[in-house]
């Protein structure tokens, strides 16, 4: 029977991606899952990098963690013109063979983190000091063409989320991320990489006493 240092391992592409997942991690009852010992790296080449050479920055620990969770945005990786499945399958497939077998997983953000933002939540708005404008956030985004009648996000999330910052004067920063993890109802989010995320977590570190 193997004993491990700790819990969990995240290599992720960014400081926003980070602060999401650190954020998440605190809520380990609205997940739910028990708590979780996390180590959280962030990998010099980004996407790419996570993309490419993630079994190789997490080789050396695989005797040290239970599990691994690669988290990189679909948009910047250089392979955008394959689907975030084939590129999830693609390092599974690394990591497997690299001392992790089935413990590890990866998650692709289709396209990329900011489409995690755009929740119907009021805390959005809270988060993003969007209170006081003329309109409500939705309202506005399809005011300005960000949001098209009948979808529930933005197309460019990214592009959308900038200019309301812009608007309402607030610096972007990877804090966003981690407030809005903290706050946001956690089945309100659809997307299917935080879907995917959400069932690593939970059948990996299922809540104390289940079955």
């Amino acid at each position: 029977m193997n004993t491990w240092s700790s819990d969990l391992v995240v290599l992720v592409a960014d400081a926003s991606i980070e602060s999401a997942v650190r954020g998440l991690l605190e809520r380990n009852q609205a997940l739910p899952i028990r708590p979780v010992k996390a180590d959280v790296h962030t990998h010099i080449e980004r996407d790419p990098g996570c993309l490419l050479h993630s079994h190789d920055f997490l080789r050396p620990l695989a005797s040290r963690y239970a599990h691994a969770l690669v988290l990189f945005d679909r948009e910047g990786c250089g392979q955008e013109t394959k689907s975030r499945e084939i590129l999830e399958q693609a390092v599974e497939a690394r990591l497997a063979g690299t001392g992790w077998s089935n413990r590890a997983g990866a998650v692709v953000i289709d396209p990329e983190l900011e489409v995690w933002v755009w929740s119907d939540s009021p805390h959005v708005e809270d988060v993003l000091d969007w209170r006081g404008q003329a309109l409500p956030l939705r309202s506005w985004l399809a005011d300005q063409g960000l949001l098209q009648e009948g979808r529930l996000k933005p197309a460019h999330p990214k592009r959308a989320l900038e200019r309301a910052l812009r608007l309402v004067g607030k610096p972007p920063s990877s804090g966003i991320y981690g407030d809005l993890a903290r706050r946001v109802g956690l089945d309100r989010c659809t997307d299917p990489a935080f879907l995917k995320l959400r069932r690593l977590l939970t059948s990996w570190f299922p809540p104390s006493g289940s079955a």
